[in-house]
């Protein structure tokens, strides 16, 4: 019969920062002076601190509007059935003492974060893209104001 040999993964060889085995057994079969019990603490605080993940992420729920709609649309002329055409049902609606305005937004939200053993950083940055119609009384477009920093979203250094 033909055995084949089971090397154990403590025989192999393993560079010396990523085995703590190799670490505990030279400093505790070999004398173990104050000197080498120090050392192995600290390299083993320091691997054990190093030790962590680092995450990036980014909203999934964006779909930007569409402002070239906008081109179209004209103050005192443009009805609300219009708008809601062009642009689909707001976001929100807010009822005014002299009409509505209809508000469209849409976020992008980015984060970076890195956690350690012992310490955690991270950032997370929203920006929005908004669009609000005011109608009066007789659902006509009065004005319209346009705010659009999702693209100025970013992943930021997360300390």
């Amino acid at each position: 019969m033909h055995y084949k040999k089971i090397t154990c993964i403590h025989e192999r060889r393993a560079p010396l920062f990523l085995s703590y085995t190799w670490l505990l057994k030279r400093v505790f079969t070999r004398g173990s002076s104050m000197k080498s019990i120090r050392v192995a603490i600290i390299v083993l605080s320091m691997i054990s601190l190093c030790a962590g993940c680092a995450m990036f992420g980014k909203s999934k729920e964006y779909q930007p509007l569409d402002i070239s709609h906008l081109d179209n649309l004209q103050a005192g002329k443009t009805t609300a059935s219009e708008v809601l055409e062009a642009f689909g049902s707001p976001s929100q609606v807010v009822k005014l003492s002299n009409g509505n305005a209809y508000i469209y937004e849409r976020s992008v939200s980015k984060g970076t974060g890195i956690w350690l053993v012992i310490l955690s950083f991270g950032n997370y940055e929203t920006q929005h893209d908004r669009v609000v119609f005011f109608f009066d009384n007789g659902d006509i477009l009065t004005h319209y104001g346009v705010s659009m920093n999702a693209g100025e979203a970013s992943y930021g250094l997360p300390f």
